[in-house]
């Protein structure tokens, strides 16, 4: 096993034996693949689920690829992104790093330096992500803390989880079904994600998430 280890990645690929192809490549270096047939199957799982990374095709149905990182970056979706396509002229490179995608690889590609560029891009994001902004303050996702402030606050495993995803994706709104099947899979009690929330408002008041009346909740201001 590589450093990808454990990692979640989201595959949006319509060519079913590049698909296939790529999906072995990936899990072979110890992804876990989920792969979305089209544009519209793509946003829907970036925006249901977490992903490590992102390798999005260009050429797709229902939401071309460009189009599909642009409304992944408008919803708050930060995940690191790699276009995978035949289109490379300078503009194509230029409109797809423009539209959120942090790197952009040309069909037909080499095996070993596409998997390069992705441990890169990994890289490039794990050590940007261990410190989150919560407004005024930040979130050391490492640490477990919340500094900034006269005092540093300490946060439970959970609530460090439940505070991370929402920083990670400030202007997404999380349903509670959401939140339970991203942070709370293992949780006895139905309603852990309103006491967790409750635990994060006490300790760092309650601006920090907002209640979005009938749909869920999401971040507010620390």
């Amino acid at each position: 096993m590589t450093g990808a280890e454990h990692r979640t990645l989201l595959l949006v690929e319509d060519d079913a034996k590049l698909a296939a192809l790529l999906d072995r490549l990936f899990s072979g270096e110890g992804y876990t693949v989920d792969v979305a047939r089209d544009g519209h199957s793509g946003l829907h799982r970036a925006l249901t689920h977490q992903y490590a990374v992102m390798v999005i095709d260009r050429g797709l149905p229902a939401i071309e690829g460009v189009d599909l990182v642009r409304r992944l970056r408008a919803k708050g979706v930060t995940t690191p992104t790699l276009i995978l396509t035949a289109r490379g002229t300078t503009e194509d490179r230029v409109e797809g790093l423009d539209a959120g995608a942090e790197d952009y690889v040309v069909k037909p590609f080499e095996i070993d330096e596409l998997l390069a560029r992705l441990r890169a891009l990994l890289r490039r994001h794990t050590d940007s992500s261990t410190r989150l902004d919560l407004g005024e303050r930040h979130l050391d996702v490492t640490a477990r803390r919340v500094v900034g402030g006269d005092v540093p606050i300490e946060l439970s495993g959970r609530e460090n989880e439940l505070l991370q995803l929402f920083a990670a994706h400030p202007s997404q709104v999380f349903t509670r079904d959401e939140l339970r099947r991203l942070v709370f899979q293992d949780a006895d009690s139905p309603g852990a994600v309103d006491t967790y929330v409750y635990y994060l408002r006490r300790k760092l008041g309650r601006d920090v998430i907002r209640t979005v009346h009938g749909l869920g909740y999401r971040m507010g201001s620390a």
